[in-house]
């Protein structure tokens, strides 16, 4: 059974970790100051508060989607999104690296595509797939069935009985 009940719903349900779109979102959050941002790594809007704790150097998550190097994810033959591993230094792990936005001044120039957010396992029943415009979201795969069909047998035995109950028979 799917975690969510819904149809669909965006690829931040799995994400194992909050995402910072801003230095002020994630000082509001965690109450701390961002790290300073280096520019010379990748954006970087997510940490791991367990990674310090590792005994090893790396850190391995299982499951994030797969990027190409424009940025774009990365289809499978069967034209699902990829699921790849990522490997990590426990330090860059640990923090954010997240641009500062000064208004009125342009965004800072960011190296590289963004640093992607671990996901946890798919549940039974979910399945990830390209949105209209090539975002890649989760489905629950029985209930977006039921939007593919229309009607279920459900719909239809309860239209008929109205439709009895009104007078307008078969």
């Amino acid at each position: 059974m799917p975690a969510l009940p819904f149809p669909t719903y965006g690829l931040s349900h799995l994400y194992l970790f909050p995402v910072y779109q801003t230095r002020e979102a994630y000082r509001q959050a965690t109450g701390q100051e961002a790290p300073p941002y280096d520019s010379s790594k990748p954006v970087k809007s997510w940490f791991d508060p367990k990674a310090a704790e590792s005994p090893r150097r790396k850190i391995i998550y299982e499951n994030v989607v797969a990027y190409a190097d424009d940025g774009a994810p990365l289809a499978s033959p069967d034209g699902k999104p990829v699921l790849e591993p990522l490997l990590i230094d426990r330090e860059i792990a640990t923090r954010v690296n997240i641009p500062p936005k000064v208004p009125g001044l342009p965004d800072l120039p960011v190296t590289g595509i963004e640093v992607p957010v671990p996901l946890r396992a798919l549940e039974p029943g979910e399945e990830l797939y390209f949105q209209f415009g090539g975002s890649v979201a989760v489905k629950n795969k029985e209930l977006f069935a039921n939007l593919e069909t229309g009607f279920t047998a459900h719909d239809r035995a309860l239209l008929r009985a109205i439709g009895e109950k009104i007078g307008l028979g078969r």
